[in-house]
């Protein structure tokens, strides 16, 4: 079977399905249900797997399809299709009756064909979802296997090697181009990604300030390898000297009498970099790229719940947003912000269903090489739109449809078998998303 054939197939399958069913929902027994209730495709597995979640131990499969291309604008009008698997392990050592305080973690994800980002022009990835674990590489990865064990109600140690993607959470605009916005710009701070890999070992402290609420705000302080890969184990990294130490703190708030959240973290990293600036004098007379020690990077973020079915439910609309700062060279994304709204489970009859809206600016400290004659810039500011829809199908299957208009930071490409530059254009992106959880 061709794989268009097979694409379709599986959301006509799954759209028939929810369409014969009805909704019975169980919360203490979550893996149970019928197709169009229980929260995963597979269910409970007879009740082993609710048996499981009692004792600690959870696992979930899901499997991300997206569908996206350059319809105006950008470097090309090209459409592409990718998707990637994702496995999570989480246990409770207390419930699994061994310990008390400890919780491991593993994650392992692939992904397969490819995406759209390389035609726009612009710096942020378009489909968030293919960049991950690693762009343009069809290989299974590890990004993270830790080990976090509480010393008392307010202090905790972690070790392992870690997916750090974790570090800045949203209600409305985070994770990894799977559940909400598609872009970059609105899943991550991009500020923080030229210092901070994406999975890297390390180790550090959690505080817990309220112990009688654990949610009401969290503290982590991380030192870990500004070398890390998600297809390595990390460790023969730490011979090579080069620490990233990172620390944030994400408080909930009640502002309105409606849940809130606050974020803020920062991120030094001791490693070399090339220089954003080059000059052909220096090249010549060293004979060697000019180098930049250190980089830093701080970052903030906020979700405001304005309309909640209930208090704490993680159902409502809000806003939310996002700001960010680095040193400027070598990281050329000096200054970020982005700003949107979305909502989740708002419609009573339609709980499965989602959108989001964001618009956000990539402020760049242009890189810059200076020949004999002149001086020549190589990037501009980007800026971008994105609007969304998840339609619920099931707790378990999402299909999105999806637009963005990106103004991207190339400005000029090369044009093909001809000697000149051609102007990069405003880039119209259309996309389409399937997502199930098994």
């Amino acid at each position: 079977m061709r794989l268009f054939e097979f694409r379709a197939l599986t959301i006509v399958l799954g759209v028939l399905l929810y369409s014969t069913l009805s909704f019975s929902a169980d919360d203490k027994r979550p893996y149970s249900g019928d197709l169009s209730s229980r929260s995963t495709l597979t269910g409970d597995w007879g009740g082993f797997r609710n048996e499981l979640a009692k004792k600690g131990v959870t696992f979930d499969l899901s499997l991300t399809q997206i569908e996206q291309g350059v319809v105006d604008g950008g470097k090309e009008e090209e459409w592409e299709y990718g998707g990637r698997g994702e496995f999570n392990l989480n246990i409770n050592t207390q419930k699994l009756g061994l310990w008390p305080g400890g919780f491991i973690k593993v994650e392992a994800e692939g992904n397969w064909e490819d995406a759209a980002n390389g035609y726009t022009g612009a710096l942020m990835p378009v489909n968030t979802n293919q960049i991950f674990p690693l762009p343009g590489k069809d290989e299974l990865c590890v990004p993270e296997v830790s080990f976090t064990q509480f010393l008392s109600g307010h202090f905790g140690l972690t070790i392992g090697k870690f997916d750090t993607t974790s570090g800045d959470m949203n209600d409305f605009a985070h994770g990894k181009g799977d559940d909400q916005f598609f872009n970059t710009a609105f899943n991550l701070n991009p500020v923080v990604l030229v210092a901070l890999p994406y999975s890297t070992v390390g180790a550090g402290g959690i505080i817990l300030p309220v112990k009688e609420n654990p949610d009401a705000a969290i503290i982590s302080i991380l030192a870990l390898s500004a070398d890390g890969q998600p297809n390595t184990s990390g460790f023969d990294d730490l011979a090579n000297g080069n620490n990233v130490y990172a620390g944030g703190a994400r408080l909930r708030t009640d502002f309105l009498d409606h849940t809130g959240h606050q974020s803020i973290g920062a991120g030094y990293s001791t490693k070399t970099f090339t220089s954003i600036d080059q000059s052909t004098r220096f090249l010549i007379e060293n004979r060697e790229i000019e180098k930049e020690n250190d980089s830093w990077a701080v970052f903030y973020n906020f979700d405001q719940y304005l309309v909640e079915e209930k208090k704490g439910s993680g159902k409502g609309i809000g806003i939310f947003g996002r700001f960010g700062v680095s040193d400027g060279n070598p990281n050329p994304m000096e200054y970020f912000y982005s700003i949107g709204f979305g909502g989740k489970g708002f419609i009573s009859c339609r709980p499965d269903d989602g959108f989001g809206i964001g618009y956000y600016y990539l402020d760049i400290n242009q890189p810059k090489f200076t020949g004999p004659i002149m001086t020549r810039t190589v990037f501009k500011d980007e800026q971008g739109f994105e609007a969304y829809y998840n339609i619920g199908i099931a707790p378990w299957m999402q299909i999105t449809p999806d637009i963005q208009v990106v103004k991207g930071a190339q400005e000029y490409q090369r044009a093909s078998g001809i000697p000149i530059r051609e102007k990069i254009h405003t880039a119209t992106v259309f996309g389409l998303r399937f997502k199930m959880i098994f």
